[in-house]
């Protein structure tokens, strides 16, 4: 069964938020150390440029998830503020992956 837009817009938002939050962790506990310890600044450079593609689209499609889906501003306020929290988008996933199921179940009916 092919899923709907909106199935497909959440899925999007998770596995982005998981990759950003993947992505956040790799920044501070394996790229800075290796800069501020190892005086290796290169890691740091290139897992921040891919860092900040990632936090970006991970803001464009919190816009879009919240326009389509009419969240309030406080679950705004929150998605956003877990962006700059280390597991902070894990958590946020938790929610959505429940949110995503029931559009499943919703889309079966």
């Amino acid at each position: 069964m092919d899923k709907t837009p909106n199935q497909k817009l959440l899925h999007r938002f998770r596995i982005i938020g998981i990759v950003e939050g993947i992505s956040f962790l790799v920044l501070l506990l394996i790229a800075m150390p290796l800069k501020y310890m190892l005086h290796l600044p290169q890691p740091v450079k290139y897992v921040g440029w891919l860092h900040g593609i990632l936090f970006i689209s991970y803001i464009y499609l919190l816009v879009e998830v919240a326009v389509t889906f009419k969240k309030s501003f406080g679950w705004c306020f929150k998605s956003f503020i877990a962006a700059f929290l280390p597991f902070g988008t894990f958590v946020t996933d938790k929610q959505l992956k429940k949110e995503e199921l029931t559009l499943k179940e919703q889309a079966s009916i």
